[in-house]
């Protein structure tokens, strides 16, 4: 029994998804602590830089993560998988540090008095230093390489002794500003300690083949910077989107009803997204075996796909029946008496992740058969869907209308634009086991 116990905890997918774990439930803790001590208000400030800071991910990662390991797979040597590597951080870098100064231009324009005082330097050092994200592709270079433990491990530290130190600062008095410093800093060292562990835990590209040299800014290769632009476009473009589906409610709420009612729907909607960590570290460890799965054969990879869609979504809907009907009591327990008001966005919010445990997978399935331009399309629209409903329903309902606004743009962007293509539909039938039979057709 100890030996299986044992053997459980060292598996990549429980590693993995402990990090995923310890990171949400510090945020978890710290929003609840926020909460408490510092109030709503205080919270909506924190939530509304944290939103914009998620912005940044998706134009800094560049929709590389999974298509550089595919790549380099396909480069006839190792002098060439090692230049597409590095010419992909290089751009990864070159973008997120751009957009890192777009971000605090546009945040200036749009709250000029969070743009001053202490919070006036901490938010831009924030931006500027999550560029150092870029860095995290050679984590899913090690991925590749089967290296997922000491990756986790990390990581896992680095959060815990942040937590560590934000709990500190609050319980010495301190306010927002210390907070966006440390997350800050902690940026920073997230990234520069996965390319410290690329160093070291790096294996040969071929046996025979010395280790590869750091990274410098001689192996970068403009055609292929190019042709990664290019291959990428879709998923780029397709991510940032996304994040606006996914986010635009905090930074509508932020600028229609103030930083109080942030604040609310920011409590509800932490202990729903809390949930998210499950999907998006298991659909990134089967990621390889789907990918393999494909390559053999197409009944092999649908039959596989179907499997991992059906333990999601049960998984949610279990998540969120139990959710919905804990809300009345958990969140004035863990919030207090004056966060009543986000007990029925909890209640609403908490069914969105049927959808964003679905769309991980689906997400996956576009990249693996080549259909990018779907992915974009879905969450342009979904985009376009979220500020309209977000638009039409705050001033009529406030912060549950952004709750009903989320739900709805996830249903589509996750689901519901699938039956819009006649290849994702005729996929989708065949995922219903409604006809098996079929290879998968070229995007239309």
């Amino acid at each position: 029994m100890l030996a299986k116990l044992t053997k459980l905890l060292k598996a990549r997918a429980v590693v993995m998804l402990a990090d995923k774990m310890v990171k949400l439930l510090a945020g978890a803790v710290l929003t609840i602590l926020l909460a408490r001590m510092l109030g709503a208000a205080e919270l909506g400030i924190f939530a509304i830089v944290m939103a914009w800071s998620a912005f940044l991910v998706p134009i800094g990662s560049m929709g590389l993560n999974n298509i550089v390991v595919r790549r380099m797979q396909q480069q006839p040597t190792g002098a060439a998988a090692l230049s597409l590597l590095y010419t992909a951080v290089a751009l990864r870098l070159t973008t997120a540090l751009l957009a890192a100064l777009l971000a605090i231009g546009l945040f200036w324009w749009f709250y000029p008095d969070l743009m001053s005082g202490h919070t006036g330097l901490a938010i831009p050092m924030l931006f500027v230093l999550q560029s150092f994200f870029g860095l995290l592709l050679f984590e899913f270079y090690l991925h590749y390489q089967g290296t997922f433990r000491s990756l986790a491990l990390v990581k896992i530290a680095i959060t815990c002794l942040s937590f560590a130190a934000k709990l500190l600062l609050l319980l010495s008095g301190y306010g927002i500003a210390s907070l966006l410093w440390l997350t800050a800093v902690e940026f920073l060292v997230v990234g520069v300690s996965q390319y410290w562990l690329y160093r070291r835990k790096q294996q040969p590209w071929q046996p025979s083949e010395p280790l590869w040299p750091g990274f410098s800014w001689r192996y970068v290769r403009l055609e292929q910077a190019k042709a990664l632009l290019k291959r990428s476009s879709w998923l780029w473009l397709s991510g940032i989107v996304s994040v606006i589906y996914l986010k635009i409610d905090l930074v509508m709420l932020g600028a229609m009803a103030g930083a109080e009612q942030a604040g609310l729907y920011a409590a509800a909607s932490r202990l729903s997204e809390l949930w998210y960590v499950f999907p998006a570290t298991l659909a990134a460890r089967y990621y390889p075996d789907m990918l393999k799965a494909y390559q053999h054969s197409w009944p092999q990879y649908l039959a596989r796909l179907r499997r991992f869609v059906s333990l999601f979504l049960t998984a949610a809907l279990v998540i969120a029946v139990l959710m919905s009907l804990a809300a009345s009591w958990l969140v004035p327990l863990l919030f207090g008496n004056d966060f009543t008001p986000a007990i029925a966005v909890l209640q609403i919010h908490i069914w969105a992740g049927c959808f964003i445990f679905v769309r991980y997978l689906i997400s996956q399935h576009l990249v693996i058969t080549e259909q990018e331009p779907l992915s974009l399309l879905s969450h342009g629209i979904a985009a376009l869907l979220n500020v309209g409903l977000n638009w039409w329903l705050i001033p009529i309902m406030g912060i549950q209308g952004a709750a009903w606004a989320t739900l709805i743009a996830y249903a589509y962007a996750s689901v519901f634009f699938l039956f819009f293509s006649a290849t994702t539909r005729n996929q989708l039938w065949q995922l219903l086991r409604l006809k098996t039979e079929s290879a998968p057709k070229e995007s239309s």
